[in-house]
């Protein structure tokens, strides 16, 4: 059976070592939270990770959950007492203001806390997740009476949330959605239709559920200008708070999928539904993707921490399966067999997932400040800054953590040989469980294609300048220290290499739009090999200055942290010319072939 240990020493080590987070403390919340509090949250959240989600997670898998014949859903043993746990322990609102029942904390905790559940099983987190996504779009868009109605019961985690966009006929293109809200004399809406592949639509941890969902109102523009977002509870809410009849919203069935089968994946069927509009009328979209930026990061900490759980059994495993001999002499004479780790092709495996891990969780980290920064500053200038930012990062993050989450937990699997392809080891749940963050919330393709047709020149390019600036700087800064050159030097080449490719889409879209999207994956993946990378630069920094300055304990872990750098710069980042030569050989190949020619 597999196992999980909560990465709490790496992230103490990249919010105080690396990204300082004391440099933050004029933004509400950050004063809370010194190395101690921070300490301490995290090990009670990788006690809850490791003691009560992580036995769930192979019991959902199994289990999976159960539609009744009156729509209700029964999710797997345990989940209803792990959610319980999860909710009373305050984790809900540990990032929501106070005003609502919250901590009021920094965002960034939140997002840490999410990978290290997501690590103990992303299934069961998926029900907490969809919940801080609706939590978000009420503080961003509800009125000071929704925010009061319904944000204290969702921070509580008495109620949770869900989004409805995608329908059978339409799902990337929500402009051909046909849900239909009609308005009733007394202000609310008639919401009527079918959305499927609804996460978290219906099961039986809340008391309710409050569904967010597309529609469109009579007379309104065609495509997604004319897209409204309402409020449905699962069950209607009398003016005091308490709940009265149900609504006319059922679950019709639950998907059958590859993973995640310990999360109600549902088609949602609204008959006449009562629900109320959030936001402006037909701007339902702009409310939706607050929402939907929310779960892009949070689908990219899934990719991360399942890559993360994966490579973690891995090693496990490694170190004491005994297979073969070492190449250049037996490393354990007293053994039958060396244990499989002295292989150089296991240790190529190992090392490449964890060097992209622990790049992957820093980047993750650098742009969850950044987006406290978006929310919380009262700098224009700075909130600013840190909003091109995370347009700019999150479509890689999303892409490049997921693409990067399916593989290495193949990588994984594979250093058990055989026994990583039965059931026994829950190598193949991980497998399964990862292939879905490639898809949802927007696939892959599509955050490439936003990426590069959207977010590089959005605002005359102000994003990515911004970017190529400060890592140029970061180069400039650390290239005369001889201890920083392994990671400078590779860095300053790959940033050369982003920057040609970013021109050559500049050169070569434009009159040609079918260049940006053959070229946009790779792209993609080149942009975030890169940003890794100066993620990988700033840890070895901020290890070497430990090590200088008496790393307390820590310092095996600070020299291992230079060996791994080391590792990305010269087996991981290379793959950034084989990027800028895909990219560069442009769209006239791929579209060559006539349809009927496939």
């Amino acid at each position: 059976m597999p196992t999980y240990k909560a990465p709490v020493d790496d992230v103490q080590f990249l919010l105080n070592d690396v990204f300082h987070m004391e440099r933050y403390g004029n933004l509400p919340g950050f004063s809370d939270v010194s190395p101690d509090t921070l300490a301490a949250i995290l090990e009670e959240a990788a006690k809850l990770a490791e003691e009560v989600v992580q036995p769930l997670n192979r019991v959902g898998d199994i289990e999976g959950c159960k539609r009744h014949d009156d729509g209700s859903v029964t999710t797997p043993t345990g989940f209803k007492e792990g959610y319980r746990q999860y909710a009373e322990g305050g984790w809900m609102g540990i990032s929501v203001p106070t005003e609502y029942g919250g901590q009021g904390l920094p965002g960034t905790l939140t997002v840490m806390i999410n990978e290290i559940l997501c690590g103990a099983g992303i299934a069961f987190s998926m029900y907490p997740g969809l919940t801080q996504g609706a939590i978000a779009a009420f503080l961003h868009h509800g009125t000071a009476e929704q925010k009061a109605f319904y944000l204290p019961k969702m921070t509580s985690g008495t109620w949770t949330g869900t989004m409805n966009l995608t329908e059978p006929h339409c799902g990337t293109d929500l402009g051909l959605c046909r849900t239909k809200a009609e308005k009733q004399a007394d202000g609310s809406y008639k919401i009527t239709g079918t959305k499927i592949f609804i996460s978290a639509g219906e099961h039986d941890l809340a008391e309710n559920i409050i569904h967010l969902v597309l529609a469109r109102t009579e007379g309104a523009p065609a495509g997604i200008k004319g897209l409204s977002l309402f409020i449905v509870p699962k069950i209607n809410i009398n003016k005091d708070g308490s709940l009265g009849t149900r609504n006319g919203v059922m679950c019709g069935s639950i998907e059958h999928k590859m993973g995640i089968h310990g999360n109600s994946t549902c088609v949602m069927n609204y008959d006449g539904a009562t629900g109320f509009l959030i936001g402006e009328e037909n701007r339902g979209i702009n409310a939706m993707f607050t929402m939907m930026n929310e779960a892009r990061l949070g689908v990219a900490v899934q990719g991360l921490a399942v890559s993360e759980v994966a490579y973690q059994n891995a090693v496990i495993y490694a170190k004491e399966r005994l297979q073969g001999r070492s190449i250049s002499g037996a490393k354990a004479p007293d053994k039958p067999a060396d244990p499989i780790i002295v292989h150089p092709d296991v240790r190529r495996m190992l090392m490449s997932i964890k060097s992209l891990n622990e790049a992957a969780r820093a980047l993750v980290l650098w742009t969850a400040l950044k987006a406290d920064v978006a929310h919380r500053s009262d700098d224009q200038k700075a909130r600013q800054a840190a909003d091109d930012h995370m347009g700019l990062l999150t479509p890689v993050l999303k892409g490049v953590l997921t693409d990067n989450g399916l593989s290495n937990s193949v990588m994984a699997q594979q250093v058990f040989g055989g026994h990583g392809y039965i059931a026994e080891h829950g190598m193949e749940q991980f497998v399964r469980d990862a292939r879905i963050t490639m898809i949802y919330e927007g696939a892959n393709g599509i955050q490439a294609l936003d990426l590069v047709g959207r977010k590089l020149g959005r605002a005359g390019g102000r994003a990515i300048t911004a970017f190529f600036g400060e890592v140029s700087a970061f180069v400039k800064e650390h290239s005369s220290d001889e201890a920083m050159k392994p990671y400078v030097a590779p860095l300053g080449e790959a940033l050369a290499t982003l920057q040609q490719a970013t021109m050559w889409f500049a050169q070569n879209a434009m009159m040609k739009p079918d260049n940006a999207g053959a070229g946009s994956t790779d792209y993609m993946h080149l942009f975030g090999l890169v940003a890794m990378a100066y993620m990988w630069a700033q840890m070895a920094k901020a290890a070497q200055d430990k090590l200088k300055n008496g790393a307390n304990g820590s310092e095996e872990r600070m020299k291992a942290k230079l060996v791994t750098g080391k590792f990305f710069m010269e087996r991981m980042l290379p793959e950034s010319a084989a990027h800028l030569k895909r990219i560069t050989t442009g769209a006239d190949t791929m579209m060559a072939l006539p349809a009927e020619a496939f």
